[in-house]
């Protein structure tokens, strides 16, 4: 039998203490929303100044300026049309997603479309079938070849072609809350240096090096090349800095959603399945496995994180917020952006039976509720149950 958990809620947001490297302050606040507090604090006129300038000191005459890593979503819009604003000459880096969507690639070509170089990668589409299984069955992320592709690819590419700035979008410290001494709080002003201490702080590496895949099925070392991130040694020659745009400016994510579709950005024609908007993880169909294995291990999902954004910033209430995590969040992924689980499943050849037996593996039953004999306790759709939710 196994041991409840109580979970504790933020006092102005919908996340849990169960979110890594969260902390809650003697008020019961996350620290995501403490930062956000601190924004009201930061003369942004300055943080922009200083933005123009370290983008003057970056710019070349007759050659790129910056590397824009990009998804073609809504944020990677914004963030090429600022670069383009502040007279940038950006190539834009798209590594293919999983399981790109029809939507996905409509958007990547309409980045394209700005008058901009595009430099879109795919890795070997067989290799990254099996590795979405290993991963998916060893560190519970169906995406984790996603994120250290993106990361790796967009600096190897800077690296490799003599760029000397990489433009992302978010910090993701700031935004969603983490270690304080990890977010932007210092007024420093300056890019960072993206060794392997910055890739292990904000690459969500699970504690999975891409050299550990070695020879698991058959996997080489030039196949996870996509995924290897430069040495310290690398990095320190090429002088290639990396810097967070929202650091600089006041980020939200909704703001870019409504900039990037006057720009001819496409949104879902509804709320994305599990998710409570309609412009956010448009391009890859394994997302919701993604994110419905943050609410096994933790507790909380994208209705949660989206939320708590929305409720910092005024446009919804807490109450609102936590009616929409219980009617919403946790939900079994039955089906995403239109495509049934099955098929999606299918594209890694696994079995609805063998995702299940994936998805105990990894639920942490201390956060449900469980039978006598520690089964899993579900409702009548099927989905499991949170503890102490009704407390929330």
């Amino acid at each position: 039998m196994t041991l409840e958990t109580s979970i504790r809620y933020c006092k102005l947001c919908t996340i849990p203490d169960t979110r890594p490297d969260t902390p809650f302050d003697a008020e019961g606040v996350c620290s995501g929303c403490n930062y956000y507090k601190y924004r009201k604090h930061i003369d942004w006129a300055k943080r922009e100044d200083a933005l123009i300038k370290l983008l003057k000191k970056y710019k070349n005459k007759n050659y790129y300026d910056c590397v824009v890593a990009s998804s073609g979503g809504k944020d990677s819009t914004f963030q090429v049309l600022k670069m383009i604003e502040y007279g940038m000459k950006p190539l834009v880096v798209t590594v293919t997603t999983d399981m790109l969507t029809q939507l996905g690639r409509k958007n990547i070509e309409n980045i394209k479309n700005f008058g901009v170089d595009y430099m879109e990668y795919t890795p070997n589409p067989i290799v990254r079938k099996k590795l979405n299984k290993i991963c998916l069955n060893t560190v519970g992320d169906i995406s984790w070849t996603e994120h250290m592709a993106v990361i790796a690819s967009a600096i190897r590419t800077a690296i490799k072609m003599g760029i000397k700035l990489v433009c992302w979008g978010e910090n993701p410290q700031n935004e969603n809350g983490g270690p304080e001494d990890k977010s932007d709080v210092n007024d420093k002003m300056e890019p960072k240096r993206m060794d392997a201490s910055w890739h292990h702080e904000f690459g969500s590496t699970l504690g999975l090096r891409a050299s550990d895949l070695i020879g698991v099925d058959g996997i080489t070392e030039l196949d996870m090349m996509s995924y290897e991130y430069p040495t310290d040694e690398e990095v320190k020659k090429a002088g290639t800095m990396g810097m967070f745009l929202g650091y600089y400016i006041p980020w939200d994510g909704h703001q870019n959603a409504t900039i990037a579709s006057e720009n001819g950005f496409t949104k879902y024609h509804k709320w994305v399945e599990g998710s409570i908007v309609d412009y956010e993880d448009l391009d890859n169909y394994q997302m919701r496995i993604h994110y419905y294995f943050k609410y096994l291990k933790y507790g909380f999902d994208r209705t949660s994180d989206w939320s708590s954004l929305a409720i910092r910033r005024g446009r919804m209430t807490r109450e609102e917020g936590i009616k929409l995590t219980k009617e919403i969040g946790g939900k079994f992924p039955k089906e995403y952006l239109g495509m049934k689980l099955e098929d999606i499943l299918k594209y890694i050849d696994m079995t609805i039976d063998e995702f299940n037996s994936t998805c105990d593996k990894f639920t942490n039953k201390n956060l449900f509720k469980t039978d006598s004999d520690g089964n899993l306790i579900r409702d009548a759709d099927g989905d499991i149950i949170k503890i102490n939710y009704d407390n929330v």
